[in-house]
């Protein structure tokens, strides 16, 4: 009798024993966040770009402002505008594409050494290409304050992003036209050279023969 009592336990704990087997073996793997290097990394970035921004459009009178080197060309309100849409739509992408993909660290290797040439080639101005429609200037913002203060809060949003999420960016991935699988992180840092690129280009509007002097 004490052994017929004492059967329903011991199936009972293998019971047990074999569910926490397969829930070990079927639970999602644990996140990795960035580390700290990666985040300080980013943000210093993002930090200079946004400077290097803001420095370039400060100071500038309405004709400054409005003028545009050719017919086809942007002016800096509208390369300025260009900035500050992306910085919500790529930020946007990120989140709602890029980070919504399904985990596969096995693609590591295949974006390993990506983050210096997006930061290299990103800026480079000898390459030109058009912007989406969606990221082209419209005039959305009626001054030169309001469209600074658009920038600073997205800005601002994206910087306090990289400071706190527990995401683990590196491990998912999405296509970019030029540069071809990036991940998560890899877009973060685009997003930031996508900002320095078109800073050169305000510098270039400025530096026009024809750009006003006042």
């Amino acid at each position: 009798m004490q052994v017929r009592k004492f059967l329903p336990a011991v199936v009972l704990a293998m019971v047990c024993m074999a569910l926490s087997s397969v829930s070990a073996q079927t639970a999602p793997a644990a996140s990795t966040p960035l580390t700290a290097q990666e985040r300080e990394f980013a943000l210093q970035q993002f930090q200079t770009t946004h400077d290097n921004f803001l420095k370039s459009i400060s100071g500038l009178s309405e004709k400054q402002w409005r003028f545009k080197p050719a017919p086809d060309r942007w002016s800096v309100a509208e390369v300025a505008e260009h900035i500050t849409v992306s910085e919500t739509t790529i930020m946007g992408l990120i989140q709602k594409q890029v980070m919504q993909s399904p985990a596969a660290p096995e693609k590591r290797a295949e974006v390993k050494g990506k983050d210096q040439m997006i930061l290299e080639r990103m800026p480079d101005r000898s390459h030109k290409a058009q912007a989406p429609e969606m990221l082209r200037p419209t005039g959305r913002w009626a001054t030169e304050a309001e469209l600074t203060k658009a920038f600073e809060e997205s800005r601002k949003a994206n910087m306090d992003y990289i400071r706190t999420t527990n995401d683990d960016l590196r491990d998912h991935f999405f296509s970019h036209p030029v540069f071809g699988p990036m991940d998560g992180y890899q877009w973060l840092l685009l997003l930031s050279a996508h900002s320095g690129r078109h800073t050169e280009q305000i510098e270039e509007v400025k530096a026009d023969p024809n750009f006003p002097k006042e």
